[in-house]
């Protein structure tokens, strides 16, 4: 589905900041890749399980690149099971982890071969959750011009799903990810869950927390639980002037354009509109 032919890959490990802790990345290049666009890539798993170097992703991290990117994916920690990092780590460990990395790529781009005015951050399910919370936090601390957009493909950003609010919450309503939902509540953190904190759950973010980020698409699946979730973030987007997108996926269930031998043609499209994304 994926060839191998004209890519390259390294793990690349660097310091995390501010616990200090040591984060590897699964980096995958296009042969001959100078100053290409650059893609940090947040694995799926509601924050709490996966790792960068899971099968899926390493296929759909080559499918970017053979679109012309460098793509850094990031191993962060997962609050329940550890992913390669070895350790695990309740909201914020995981998100600091995120933003370190988002920092790092930037000042290392000319030896990643990455051009660091072309950098976006995506992200499937909880890493669609931790892309627009990575540039959340980058825009409240004065860092967001590192990152030329971001791109979230169906964000596990709500704690709590009615059907009023939501109303595929209810239409494709299944065991796992309903779940998932009280899963992680609880794992990520319930003081943050409390606070209804919108670095944790960006449903919670109003207007001041987004203005200012840059060009966002939030792509969604429609027969997803999390469909209506990540289109009401858009409209949120588009109330606080954000240059947004959101694009809906007909037919297609959670995140499958993370799993590229499922629907290959569905990914190597998204794979396409995310280095696109970068300029």
């Amino acid at each position: 589905v994926v060839p191998f032919a004209g890519t390259s890959t390294e793990t690349i490990t660097f310091e995390s900041s501010p616990d200090g802790n040591v984060i590897p990345c699964h980096v995958t290049r296009p042969d001959g890749a100078t100053s290409a666009p650059g893609v940090v890539y947040l694995h799926g798993g509601g924050m709490a399980n996966s790792s960068a170097f899971d099968g899926n992703y390493r296929a759909f991290n080559r499918m970017i690149a053979h679109e012309g990117a460098v793509v850094v994916a990031v191993d962060f920690r997962n609050s329940i099971v550890a992913s390669a990092s070895g350790e695990i780590g309740e909201f914020p460990a995981g998100l600091n982890d995120c933003v370190s990395a988002v920092r790092w790529v930037h000042a290392n781009a000319e030896s990643l071969g990455i051009d660091p005015d072309r950098i976006v951050i995506t992200g499937e399910s909880g890493g669609g959750n931790l892309t627009l919370a990575t540039g959340m936090r980058l825009l409240r601390e004065g860092d967001i011009d590192l990152v030329a957009g971001l791109y979230a493909l169906c964000p596990y950003i709500a704690l709590d799903r009615d059907g009023e609010t939501f109303p595929s919450a209810v239409e494709f309503d299944g065991y796992f990810l309903r779940v998932l939902g009280e899963w992680g509540r609880y794992s990520y953190g319930v003081a943050a869950a409390d606070a209804k904190d919108p670095l944790a759950w960006p449903i919670f973010a109003g207007t001041d927390d987004v203005a200012g980020l840059p060009p966002t698409v939030i792509r969604v699946n429609e027969c997803d639980p999390l469909r209506d979730e990540g289109i009401a973030f858009f409209r949120m987007l588009l109330a606080a002037g954000v240059p947004a997108r959101c694009d809906t996926v007909m037919g297609t269930m959670h995140a499958v354009e993370a799993i590229p031998n499922v629907c290959p043609e569905i990914s190597r499209a998204a794979a396409r509109d995310i280095v696109g994304h970068a300029g």
